[in-house]
């Protein structure tokens, strides 16, 4: 397109526009202003008021994230700021959270830095309390698990399969 054709064009158009009837003149701006109004609706203020009414929702998820987050937080610090338990002292605590928790549903092995841990017809809630509990006490932190839910679906789940835990050093 060269400098004179956009020149050209734009004359064509003034010509155009002054053979218009003062009412079609009219009818092209208001069909213009009601164009350029619903592109400024589209393109601007419809986003924002989405965005708007959205924002209460995503907002709380995000508060609930936080509170989450700063739940995790403090508890890493408390467990961080425990005393350390020495190898003897985490194997003790070991072995007594497991009898006290689990019982005979479990029996352990432990080999160096490492606790495997076999689970026969182990309840949820106590597995769940004694891995808790063996967390924070011994310092052991789960490295593998295989377990398999037994039971039907009418009688209470129990838990079958081997935890391999890292114990701390010492």
């Amino acid at each position: 397109m060269t400098p004179t054709q956009p020149r050209a064009l734009a004359a064509s158009l003034r010509a155009k526009w002054a053979d218009l009837a003062a009412l079609e003149q009219t009818l092209v701006l208001a069909a213009a202003a009601v164009l350029g109004l619903a592109l400024l609706w589209w393109l601007l203020l419809a986003p924002a008021l989405a965005q708007l009414r959205t924002s209460p929702a995503r907002h709380e998820a995000l508060n609930a994230e936080l509170r989450h987050m700063q739940t995790l937080q403090a508890e890493a610090l408390r467990l961080r700021d425990m005393p350390r338990a020495q190898g003897g002292e985490a194997r003790r605590a070991l072995q007594g959270a497991l009898a006290q928790q689990l019982g005979a549903a479990a029996q352990i092995n432990i080999a160096g830095d490492r606790a495997t841990v076999t689970l026969k017809g182990a309840a949820p809630e106590a597995l769940a309390q004694w891995l808790a509990q063996v967390r924070s006490q011994a310092r052991a932190v789960p490295v593998e698990a295989r377990l398999v839910k037994n039971g039907a679906d009418s009688a209470p789940a129990r838990w079958d399969g081997t935890l391999v835990l890292a114990l701390p050093p010492g």
